[in-house]
């Protein structure tokens, strides 16, 4: 349930009972029955570029998107923004990157979706306060659902590696 924390009572009460009838991952297969082809970084930063186009085309041009298979869901870090910023004869170049956790790589659409959004808005929003969240409904209106459900799929992924289901 640590992907949960912050949930009300009567919430995580309702993942239990699925968990404990082993339903969980049903009812996620339910909800999104689809898997997304955007296999290869390549891919990716093509995605993200034209979701970046598309609602902030005025924040500063990415340089790299992937998917990275170090970021650790235990960190909570299921996607990672980043600004490099290095010195080139005498002017300051900062170079934005966004890694995405590889297990996202099967997961439903609409999970890499919400990262990939969550994202996009910290380049307007370095940090998670009501402007970030209303930037992330903007571009995802369905933001906090799907943040809620991903974090169901990996409570659901963590169970099944655990042996629990």
């Amino acid at each position: 349930m640590r992907f949960l924390g912050g949930y009300p009572p009567n919430v995580l009460d309702q993942v239990r009972a699925l968990m404990a009838a082993g339903r969980l991952g049903d009812h996620i297969a339910r909800r999104y029955p689809e898997r997304h082809t955007i296999q290869t970084d390549r891919a990716l930063y093509d995605y993200t570029s034209e979701i970046k186009q598309e609602y902030l085309r005025s924040a500063p041009p990415l340089h790299k998107v992937g998917y990275d298979a170090r970021l650790d869901t235990a960190q909570h870090a299921l996607g990672l923004h980043t600004a490099i910023s290095r010195v080139q004869g005498g002017k300051l170049k900062a170079k934005k990157e966004i890694r995405v956790a590889s297990l996202f790589k099967e997961a439903p659409p609409e999970f890499l979706r919400m990262i990939v959004v969550h994202e996009l808005a910290h380049l307007k929003e370095s940090d998670h306060n009501k402007a970030f969240y209303r930037l992330c409904e903007y571009m995802e209106p369905q933001y906090h659902q799907l943040e809620f459900d991903t974090r169901l799929f990996l409570a659901w992924r963590e169970m099944e590696k655990s042996g629990g289901a």
